[in-house]
C-alpha cells in the first residue's frame, strides 16, 4: 500500500511518497520533479475530495500547505521543549498567493495558532502585465529569476509584435522600486497572523520562509524588517508541502511505523448554521425570516462535532455558510440540509437534535439528526415505609418454594424464613411492609430523522459514477498509449542495436548474403517508422518487432552459445574429473561399495568420450552455422552422472558400551552422592522413597527465583 503526499499548487505540482528510508519525492516522465499543473481547483477543499474520488484515491486528510509544512519541519526536530511552547511563523510566497502560520511546538507535537493569507499576492503579481503577450510574460519572469541572484540582468525578446525585437537592461533597484506597491501587501498577512495568536514579534523564535515567490531579496527585507531577525530556509522550498503531507499519511497509515507527533489543525473561516424562525422563537411576536448562530468559530479545532436543539412540528431546512465573507472569492454558501419527515406529537413540536461536524479534511457538514421524545410510563415506586401487623398464613403457599437472588418477592406472598426455611411458629408476627404504588415517570426515547443533503456546486452522485467511469476509460487509453509508445521504442531501438552488432560482434556469426538482407529489412523497418509507421497500434509493433526478431534471434543465439561454451566445457571437465577422484581412493568415501564407484567412473567415461566427439565436430564447423555442441547440453550431463551416490553420509559408529554400577551401594554413600542411574531413573534404587526426597529436594523451586524460566 502506497503512502503519498500530493501538493497542488496553481503553477506546478510535487508528489512525495513514503518509504522506509525517508521521504522521496516523484520525478514525472521528464524526469523532473515539478509538474506543471493542468487543473485548478476551486476554493473549497470539497471539490479537492471529489477529484480523488474521480480518481480512484482514498485521501487519508486534506491539509492546509502551511501545516503541512509545519509538520515536515517539526517532526525531525529532537530540540523541542516538553513544557514551554516554541512558536515559528512559515511565510509561504507561492505562484498565486501568500500564506502565513504560525505554530506552536511542543516535544511531539505542534499546534496551529493562527491562519492569515491573501489570495492575490504572489511571485507572478512581479511580472503580471495584462496588455503584454505570453512571451513578455515568459521574459519578465527569466528577468525575475537572474534579477534574485544578481544586481542588473538583459532582457531580450525577438519579434514581440510586428517583427520588432525587445532589448532593454535592468536593475534590481529598479525592479524594487517598480514592485513596491505589491511590496507593501506583504506586512498585512504578516500582522493579521500575530494578532489573531495573540503574540508579539517577541514571542516569535523563528520564522521559515517557503514558496517559489520567496526568492526575491525585497521579499526577504521586509520579513527580517517586520520580525526582526533573519529568515530561515532550512527547508526546501518547492517541496516542503508535500513531504509534510506524506508525513501525515505515513501517520495515519497502519503500514508505517512513524515517531509519534500530534497535530492539532485549526479552521481558518467561521461557519454558521442559518435556519428559518418560527412565531415560537420570537419574543415580540415578530416572526424573522432567518436565524443563525456560529457553529464553528475562526480558530475552531480540527475534527470538531458540535449539536444544536431545535422545536418543530415538521420537515425544516438548515443552511451551512461562511459567516464572514470578506476575506473568500466563493460564495458564502456551502450545502443545505432537509431534515424530515417526522411525526411530532399532536398540537406540539417536537425537540429535534441536530449535529454538525467539522471533520479531519476539514469540510464541514450536518451528519445526522434525532427526534427526542418524552413517554410516560408507569414503573413501581416505593413510599416511605409505614409499621403494620400482617398475619402470616404458612399454610397457604408451600414451604419448598425457591427464593432466587436478584428477584423481587413480595413479603404477603412468600412464606419461610430466610433461604426457604419454613416457619415454625404459630403466632402471627408483627412486621414493616413497603407499600408499593404505580406511580408515573418519564422515559426519553431517541429515533433517528433521514437527512438529505445538497452541496452547492458539487456534483450529483449520478453525474459522480459517470465521471468515475469516464476517467476509468481515459486511464485506460492512457495505459494503451503508453504501451504503445514503448512498443514503438522497442522496434526502434532493435534495429538501431541490431544493426550495430552486425558490423561487429555478430559479423562473424551471419553470413554475407544473410548480413545484407538482414540490413535492408531494418533499414525498411525504420523509414517505415517515421512515415507510415508513425502512428499505429500496439498490436503493429509487436508484430514488427516479432518480425525482426525472427530473423535476429538465431544470430544472437549462435554468438550466445560461442560465448558460453567455453565456460561451460571447462565446468564439465573439472566437474567429470573431481567425481572421478573421489571415486578412484579417497578416504573420504571409503564407506562407499566398490560397484558404485565402478558406477561412477563409467558415467565419466562416457561424458568424456561424448564431450571429445562434440567438441571435434563443433570445432569443424564454421561460426555462422547453427552449433552442435549446446551449453544446454553440457548442463544436462552435468546432472546425468549418480550424485546420491557420492553424497551418501558415512554410518554412524557404534555406540561405546557403559560401564556396570553396583546395584546395592552402600547407605552412606547413597546418602552422600546418589548414582547417576537412581538420579536419572534408569538404575535399580535400593530405597525408592529415599531417592525420591533426594530428587525432589534437589530440584529447584519455582519460589526460589524470580526468573519464569528456572520455575518452569
Amino acid at each position: 500500500m502506497s503512502v503519498v503526499g500530493f501538493d497542488l499548487g496553481n503553477e506546478s505540482c510535487v508528489v512525495a511518497v513514503a518509504r522506509q528510508r525517508g521521504i522521496d519525492v516523484v520525478l514525472n516522465d521528464e524526469s523532473k520533479r515539478e509538474t506543471p499543473a493542468l487543473v485548478c481547483f476551486g476554493d473549497k477543499q470539497r471539490f479537492l475530495g471529489t477529484a480523488t474520488t474521480i480518481a480512484g484515491l482514498h485521501p487519508l486528510r486534506l491539509m492546509h500547505e502551511t501545516t503541512a509544512t509545519a509538520l515536515a519541519y517539526g517532526i525531525y526536530k529532537t530540540d523541542l521543549p516538553e513544557n514551554e511552547q516554541l512558536n515559528v511563523a512559515f511565510v509561504d510566497i507561492g505562484h498565486a498567493s501568500m500564506q502565513v502560520c504560525i505554530a506552536g511546538f511542543k516535544k511531539g507535537q505542534l499546534k496551529i495558532l493562527a491562519h492569515s493569507f491573501d489570495r492575490c499576492l504572489g511571485g507572478r503579481d512581479f511580472d503580471e502585465n495584462a496588455r503584454a503577450c505570453l512571451r513578455l510574460r515568459a521574459a519578465c519572469e527569466k528577468l525575475k529569476k537572474v534579477l534574485s541572484a544578481n544586481p542588473e540582468a538583459p532582457m531580450n525578446i525577438e519579434c514581440l509584435m510586428d517583427d520588432k525585437d525587445v532589448r532593454g537592461f535592468i536593475k534590481r533597484d529598479d525592479f524594487e522600486q517598480i514592485s513596491i506597491p505589491i511590496l507593501e501587501r506583504v506586512k498585512k498577512p504578516l500582522e493579521k497572523a500575530l494578532s489573531e495568536a495573540q503574540l508579539t514579534v517577541d514571542d516569535i523564535y523563528a520564522v521559515e520562509v517557503v514558496g517559489s515567490g520567496s526568492r526575491v531579496p525585497a521579499v526577504i527585507k521586509i520579513l527580517t524588517e517586520f520580525f526582526g531577525k533573519e529568515p530561515r530556509r532550512t527547508m526546501n522550498a518547492s517541496e516542503c508541502v508535500s513531504k509534510g503531507c506524506a508525513l501525515q499519511c505515513a501517520i495515519l497509515s497502519p503500514t508505517f511505523k512513524v515517531r509519534e507527533f500530534q497535530v492539532q489543525e485549526s479552521f481558518p473561516f467561521p461557519v454558521s448554521l442559518t435556519w428559518k424562525g418560527t412565531a415560537q422563537d420570537s419574543q415580540n411576536g415578530i416572526v424573522e425570516n432567518q436565524q443563525s448562530s456560529i457553529v464553528f468559530p475562526k480558530g475552531n479545532s480540527i475534527p470538531s462535532v458540535k449539536a444544536l436543539t431545535f422545536f418543530r412540528s415538521g420537515t425544516f431546512t438548515v443552511d451551512l455558510q461562511y459567516a464572514d465573507v470578506s476575506e473568500l472569492q466563493a460564495p458564502s454558501k456551502i450545502s443545505t440540509y432537509t431534515i424530515g419527515p417526522f411525526q411530532a406529537t399532536k398540537g406540539e413540536r417536537a425537540k429535534v437534535k441536530v449535529k454538525a461536524r467539522l471533520n479531519l479534511h476539514g469540510i464541514v457538514s450536518v451528519e445526522s439528526a434525532q427526534l427526542i421524545e418524552e413517554e410516560e410510563v408507569d414503573v413501581p415506586v416505593t413510599k416511605e415505609p409505614s409499621k403494620e401487623t400482617t398475619n402470616m398464613d404458612l399454610d397457604k403457599t408451600p414451604a419448598d418454594v425457591p427464593i432466587t437472588n436478584g428477584t423481587d418477592v413480595n413479603m404477603q406472598d412468600a412464606s419461610g424464613a430466610e433461604n426457604g426455611v419454613p416457619s415454625t411458629g404459630d403466632n402471627p408476627a408483627p412486621m414493616e411492609t413497603d407499600a408499593k404504588v404505580e406511580a408515573p415517570k418519564k422515559k426519553v426515547k431517541k429515533s433517528n430523522i433521514p437527512v438529505s443533503e445538497m452541496v452547492y456546486g458539487a456534483m450529483l452522485p449520478a453525474d459522480l459514477q459517470k465521471a468515475v467511469e469516464k476517467e476509468f476509460e481515459m486511464a485506460l487509453q492512457d495505459r494503451v498509449m503508453e504501451e504503445t509508445k514503448d512498443k514503438k521504442n522497442a522496434v526502434e531501438a532493435y534495429v538501431y542495436d541490431m544493426r550495430n552488432k552486425l558490423h561487429d560482434t555478430l559479423h562473424d556469426f551471419v553470413t554475407d548474403s544473410e548480413r545484407e538482407t538482414f540490413i535492408t529489412k531494418l533499414q525498411e523497418t525504420e523509414d517505415w517508422l517515421y512515415e507510415d509507421g508513425e502512428d499505429e497500434t500496439k498490436g503493429v509493433y509487436i508484430a514488427k518487432l516479432d518480425e525482426l526478431k525472427k530473423q535476429g534471434d538465431p544470430i544472437e543465439q549462435r554468438y550466445k552459445e560461442h560465448s558460453d561454451r567455453g565456460s561451460n566445457v571447462d565446468h564439465l571437465v573439472k566437474f567429470v574429473d573431481w567425481y572421478k577422484q573421489a571415486a578412484s581412493g579417497d578416504p573420504k568415501y571409503e564407506h562407499i561399495d566398490l560397484n558404485e564407484k565402478q558406477k561412477v567412473l563409467n558415467e565419466c567415461s562416457e561424458i568424456e568420450n561424448w564431450l571429445r566427439e562434440k567438441k571435434q565436430l563443433q570445432d569443424s564447423l564454421p561460426k555462422h552455422v547453427d552449433p552442435v555442441l549446446l551449453s544446454s547440453d553440457i548442463k544436462k550431463k552435468t546432472e546425468t552422472l549418480d550424485r546420491p551416490i557420492m553424497s551418501k553420509p558415512k554410518p554412524a559408529p557404534p555406540k561405546a558400551a557403559t560401564p556396570e554400577t553396583p546395584s546395592s551401594p552402600a547407605p552412606a554413600q547413597a546418602d552422600e552422592q546418589p548414582s547417576q542411574e537412581a538420579e536419572n531413573g534408569t538404575g535399580p534404587n535400593p530405597n525408592p522413597d529415599h531417592g525420591a526426597a533426594d530428587k525432589s529436594s534437589d530440584a529447584p523451586s519455582a519460589m526460589e527465583t524470580e526468573k519464569p524460566e528456572a520455575a518452569a
